[in-house]
């Protein structure tokens, strides 16, 4: 009987008319896809993707985080859809339909997803944008649970071997308020371990990272506790920009496809990593666009930047979220947001992407030492029935008050051969994730996949109406990187 976690629980909570937990993809076929042939794949291949067939299961008065529910008539009618674009069918007539799409809130009495099937692009193409919320996935488990109705072959894989399996039912209404009471007279206790377990990690929570002698009191904590010594990180105030602050209700959305290989060129011409050169092009661009737009800051901007904290997840990998939920097995979210500088305030493209690569490596170093898991535990330590006005208090006061960060970048590292749906190529996948009060009017996320870095940018429609702009300076960052000359 999956329970949400508390960290969970939270992409529900913190939810307003303007901030909303949806993460989705954009997929483009080379084909016309049937909606009748997609809901056949489902039907076959739902039974195994445990995320997609359960829906919330409340506890009585909101005592406890919800429970999941295995939904046992899922309606594919209402959870498959399809739209069609009127001539001519181009990117930015997509890209409009699925900024209106995205921030539309998901039904919370149904397993929470669904899929539009997108007509009318030219060549015959579809487009697939699928959305699901953030409490019931992260960054890479979402990408896990699509890959599970992909195929590697035109000719779709046959089922699984054995029956799939299915879970338990959640408890009666009567249990799940016992559970809630006895779990809430643990709460004190899980504020005191959280308190004890924090102070050695001050450095890494944004707001408090910034307060006089955070960092010389995570350090000598760290070695009081036997840690030893862990690289420092770099802790800046977040500039103000023309997208920070609260957002609207209201998104704009764009995406691009780079070549990985030119920026495989500049990593290995610079001795960097492919993430540090999305980082750097991610730093030209704002750069570019800042200085139309009101000007570049004296300081870098500060990026929110999410790690897989997963199991078996190499260290540092990035991802939009990461994790499992909370009792039994589930994907869920177990978040690790480390915050980096990106040196918009340099001119010359190499410094920035040497500013970069220092960053990264020290934040790097510092996760493989010292994993941060202080959102996880911050939301544990939370008595479920206040977290609700908690989190949206707190989203607004920070918001409007001190942003810690400026925007959200992720990288996503995806399979570099093709993948199909229903025997069609799958040409793109171009992510599109959240924005937030606290994260600030910009999100870019990064997918590799099939010798292509798929960038999809979501901004707010009042701080950037025009994402497209974003998309042709991450294109002409690439190019200046390209063209520069390595150093030393």
């Amino acid at each position: 009987m999956p329970r949400l976690s508390a960290l969970d629980a939270q992409f529900l909570h913190f939810e307003t008319a303007t901030n909303v937990a949806n993460i989705a993809g954009l997929a483009v076929l080379d084909g016309h896809l049937l909606r009748a042939d997609l809901q056949d794949l489902l039907q076959r291949r739902l039974p195994y993707v445990p995320a997609l067939r359960r829906k919330l299961a409340p506890v009585p008065f909101g005592l406890d985080h919800p429970y999941w529910q295995e939904e046992d008539d899922l309606d594919l009618d209402y959870h498959v859809r399809e739209i069609g674009l009127p001539p001519p069918g181009d990117d930015r007539q997509l890209a409009e339909q699925v900024a209106r799409l995205h921030p539309r809130r998901l039904d919370r009495g149904r397993p929470l997803w669904e899929i539009y099937l997108i007509h009318g692009l030219p060549g015959g193409r579809t487009a697939l944008y699928t959305k699901i919320h953030h409490a019931a996935v992260d960054g890479i488990g979402g990408a896990d649970v699509l890959a599970a109705l992909l195929d590697i072959t035109p000719e779709p894989a046959p089922p699984p071997p054995g029956a799939p399996g299915r879970d338990e039912p959640p408890p009666a209404p009567a249990e799940m308020v016992v559970r809630a009471l006895a779990r809430l007279a643990t709460n004190p206790a899980h504020a005191v371990r959280f308190a004890a377990d924090a102070v050695p990690h001050l450095d890494e929570i944004p707001v408090i990272s910034r307060l006089p002698g955070a960092a010389l009191v995570s350090g000598i904590a760290r070695r009081l506790a036997g840690e030893g010594h862990a690289p420092d990180l770099p802790v800046l105030p977040a500039p103000r920009t023309p997208f920070s602050g609260p957002v609207s209700a209201h998104r704009r959305y764009a995406f691009v496809a780079l070549p990985l290989d030119e920026i495989k060129q500049v990593r290995k011409a610079f001795g960097v990593t492919v993430n540090d050169v999305v980082m750097a092009m991610c730093a030209g661009a704002l750069r570019r666009w800042l200085a139309a737009h009101g000007g570049v800051p004296a300081r870098p901007l500060v990026a929110g930047v999410p790690f897989s904290v997963r199991p078996g997840d190499a260290a540092g990998r990035s991802a939009d979220g990461a994790g499992r939920s909370g009792e039994g097995s589930g994907p869920g979210n177990q978040v690790a947001l480390m915050t980096a500088p990106l040196a918009v305030h340099l001119a010359d493209p190499v410094e920035r992407l040497h500013h970069v690569r220092q960053s990264m490596h020290r934040i790097k170093d510092r996760f493989s030492l010292a994993p941060a898991r202080w959102l996880r535990e911050f939301s544990e330590s939370m008595p479920a029935a206040l977290m609700g006005l908690a989190a949206r208090s707190a989203f607004g006061l920070v918001g409007q008050a001190a942003p810690p960060i400026n925007l959200i970048v992720s990288n996503v590292p995806g399979p570099q051969f093709p993948l199909y749906v229903c025997g069609i190529r799958l040409l793109a996948d171009y992510p599109v994730s959240v924005i937030t009060d606290v994260s600030g009017g910009i999100n870019i996320t990064a997918f590799s996949y099939d010798g292509r870095l798929d960038v999809g940018v979501v901004t707010d429609r009042e701080m950037v109406p025009d994402a497209w702009e974003l998309t042709g300076d991450l294109r002409a960052a690439l190019q200046e990187l390209r063209e520069a000359e390595p150093t030393g």
